[in-house]
């Protein structure tokens, strides 16, 4: 352990997987804020923490069973039609029907913001707080497992690539905690960024339902599903995102004018 640390390669990885693996994280932490403001402010804090040491746990045991995972490319079924064929894969089903799930659960999100259907938090905390939790396991399933998949692609050939896989996990988990609380202030201070981001996750629903596709080899009336290049979707967010802090910016300048105005 000692001689693989000693060793530039290993922490030129370990720095850029960590990196990845907290840019990967931010859509997890989104999820888990804006799932989390339904309770009560008391039991925010602690469903974003359970629900970000969730997520390290399943990232962990499924590096654990790295090898079952990889299996998981083998087809166990296929459809072979003249327009139509794809082979069904464990690694496609998850993010098929992970991909499904985002957007199902993003849009419900949209649908109840828009019509302003609010859930009284006069209800049993227990209940909410069971329903919150069994919604953010789901979604760190997916994510875990689409996060692992990353990890074991760029770390391929490299010696010692288990541990380090698992401690830019674990750094990349303790990193996004200590933000985790203010990123879910600012989101749910802000109506505006909520929907941006839940629109977000809808894309990010979408791309995973294409990169499930890709991964069963589907082909569509003889044209291959190819998967959606994850820099081009995460320079689409910060692009968004920029243009909205401008705004944020432009509508407070706007409000201290007219309180100068109104001083005078």
């Amino acid at each position: 352990m000692v001689e693989l640390f000693s060793q530039a390669d290993t922490w030129v990885a370990l720095v850029t997987l960590t990196f990845l693996e907290i840019i990967l994280g931010i859509d997890n932490v989104i999820f888990i804020s804006i799932t989390a403001g339904k309770l009560p402010e008391d039991s925010q804090k602690k469903a974003i923490r359970l629900g970000l040491l969730l997520a390290m746990f399943f990232r962990v045991l499924l590096l654990f069973g790295v090898s079952y995972l990889i299996a998981m490319k083998d087809a166990f079924f296929s459809f072979d039609y003249s327009w139509f064929k794809t082979d069904i894969t464990g690694q496609g089903m998850v993010l098929f029907l992970g991909g499904i799930f985002l957007i199902y659960k993003s849009t419900s999100e949209i649908h109840q913001k828009v019509e302003n259907i609010s859930h009284s938090k006069a209800k049993a905390v227990a209940a909410s707080f069971v329903k919150v939790i069994v919604q953010i396991v789901i979604i760190d399933m997916v994510f875990s497992f689409d996060s692992v998949l990353t990890a074991v692609g760029m770390t391929s050939g490299l010696e010692g690539a288990l541990p380090i896989m698992i401690i830019a996990v674990v750094v990349s988990i303790i990193i996004m905690m200590v933000f985790a609380n203010p990123v879910s202030n600012f989101v749910n201070k802000h109506p505006a960024i909520q929907m941006l981001a839940l629109s977000f996750l809808i894309l990010i629903g979408f791309m995973l339902i294409t990169e499930g596709a890709h991964l069963s080899n589907t082909e569509v009336f003889q044209q291959h599903v190819g998967a959606i290049p994850k820099g081009y979707l995460y320079f689409a967010i910060v692009f968004s995102l920029a243009i909205e802090f401008l705004n944020m910016r432009f509508r407070k300048n706007i409000d201290i004018e007219e309180i100068s105005e109104e001083g005078e």
